[in-house]
């Protein structure tokens, strides 16, 4: 029986309208879940919810919050093979990798949940006597997220687990062709005792959502919106948020360099271009965008590059593959339309480009050589199996070439010498460098986010997307007796400025 997948506010079901369908890549013709979609009334609604149920929450002493991140941990980790198994039957993404991110929610509640016991404020020396100043970190309010469905279950979590912790609601929109997932997320989430209405799950299309955002922030329940996904949306909400004086959480797309230097240990950085190239079938936000090659190592990297990836097997994401299918139909459609892309001067390699032969949607690993700086496959990001590959003579120019896109979420740089890893860590514009690692794999206690293109300068992940969710507040308290004004009733201590030895 298809999955029947409805939105849910102050924990029961919400009305719903259109029909979604959300199917297997692997297998087009089947149908993972049924997905009644809300509108724009029922996204700001929950928005409303959320605010009411936010203040109790927030009132739940900090270290009780990590209690239910722990148990949120445990559920995820109990269930990991059955949720992993949903991500690979939903969006194509092979079994083995399904099973990382499931595992990355784990490392994300273990990280989190001592924090609940960490969320320092400061005591600071007040200027004046018989007066002290504290400092402390307050919940901002409901936090709208909105997701992309490359990493179903795990970027999500980036955002729920510390936003809820923080003492945050949240309404969380995913998207609808990972509708399966996030569902069943939610109601691990929803297990692990959190009251109703503290986290609000709505399916919806791109237009209802903005519309329900545009209200909700009109209405002031909303303080705080996380959105991961393209950076033509992410700068339509920017703009949204900014009409309202907020700044959101934007982590958006990537055009990411490789750059592999003359003493680069070559069979290390093909491996490397092999999984932050087309792991996931090139579908990450992190994915590897074109590699920049010394001329000196250009041709043997190219070689070893192309026959690895012609020996990478592509398939059946439940078997032992590089790559699934893409994540959906519309993505497919995209994904050729940049194969457009590929001009007269390009070499592709190792052999056929576009849809492999079968049902699912298959794509054939593609590598253009030859791409220039002012080529659309150099300066875009192309979301899909698919990298350029340049080269430079020094490394100011590979720099240059990384930072031309103006995106900067990762980079990677293969290299045996420490100056030249320092020199490019502090030339390139992306917020995450790699030093003879792919572009792809970041931890859950390091900051993730981009620059540029790329996002707004937040980060998520560790003790930085504190700063998300949290707002610092002042306290001043005078027990003097008297009112004390700061800068003018300050003792003055004169010092002999005339003194000399």
């Amino acid at each position: 029986m298809t999955r029947q997948i409805v939105s849910v506010v102050g924990g029961k079901d919400a009305p719903s309208g259109l029909l979604y369908e959300s199917i297997n890549p692997a297998r087009p013709a089947e149908t993972v879940a049924a997905v009644h979609l809300a509108d724009a009334d029922t996204f700001a609604g929950a928005c409303r919810t959320a605010a009411a149920a936010q203040r109790e929450w927030a009132r739940v002493p900090a270290p009780v919050r990590g209690r239910v991140i722990a148990s949120i941990g445990r559920l995820v980790e109990a269930n990991t093979e059955t949720l992993a198994r949903l991500v690979t039957e939903e969006i194509g993404k092979p079994y083995t990798e399904a099973l990382g991110e499931v595992r990355e929610i784990v490392d994300t509640c273990d990280f989190f949940l001592g924090e609940g016991r960490r969320l320092y404020g400061q005591t600071v020396p007040s200027e004046m006597p018989d007066k002290s100043l504290f400092t402390f970190r307050v919940p901002v309010g409901v936090a709208a997220i909105i997701t992309a469905g490359n990493f179903p279950v795990a970027v999500p979590s980036w955002y729920l687990v510390p936003a809820l912790l923080c003492g945050n609601a949240v309404v969380w929109k995913p998207a609808e062709y990972a509708a399966a997932s996030a569902h069943a997320l939610y109601r691990l989430f929803a297990a692990a005792g959190l009251p109703d209405g503290v986290l609000g799950i709505v399916f919806a299309d791109g237009p209802q959502t903005y519309e329900g955002l545009d209200r909700a922030l009109a209405e002031g329940t909303v303080q705080k919106v996380g959105f991961t996904g393209s950076s033509a949306v992410g700068r339509a909400i920017g703009e949204l948020c900014g009409r309202h004086l907020q700044s959101p959480c934007l982590e958006l797309g990537g055009k990411n360099p490789m750059v592999v230097m003359p003493d680069a240990d070559l069979d290390l950085a093909v491996e490397g271009a092999l999984f932050a190239g087309f792991g996931t079938a090139g579908q990450r936000c992190t994915s590897l965008g074109t590699v920049i090659a010394h001329e000196d190592v250009h041709d043997e990297f190219l070689s070893r590059f192309a026959e690895a990836v012609r020996n990478a097997k592509i398939g059946d994401p439940n078997g032992d593959v590089l790559y699934g299918p893409l994540l959906d139909r519309k993505f497919a459609e995209r994904y050729e339309d940049y194969l457009t892309w590929i001009e007269p001067h390009h070499t592709v390699l190792p052999g056929p480009t576009g849809r492999i032969d079968g049902d699912g949607l298959y794509y054939h690993p593609v590598i253009v050589d030859g791409v220039r700086a002012d080529d659309r496959l150099f300066l875009e990001e192309t979301f899909g199996p698919i990298v350029g590959v340049t080269t430079f003579r020094t490394l100011d120019e590979a720099i240059e070439l990384a930072n031309r896109p103006g995106y900067g979420l990762s980079s990677s740089i293969y290299t045996t010498d420490p100056a030249a890893a320092f020199r490019f860590r502090a030339g390139v514009s992306a917020g995450m460098v790699s030093v003879n690692n792919s572009t792809s794999g970041a931890e859950a206690h390091l900051p993730f986010g981009g620059n540029g293109r790329s996002g707004n300068g937040s980060r998520q992940s560790g003790i930085w997307v504190l700063d998300q969710f949290t707002r610092w507040q002042a306290l001043n308290w005078d027990y003097s007796g008297r009112l004390q004004k700061a800068q003018m009733d300050v003792a003055e201590i004169t010092p002999d400025l005339g003194f000399r030895l």
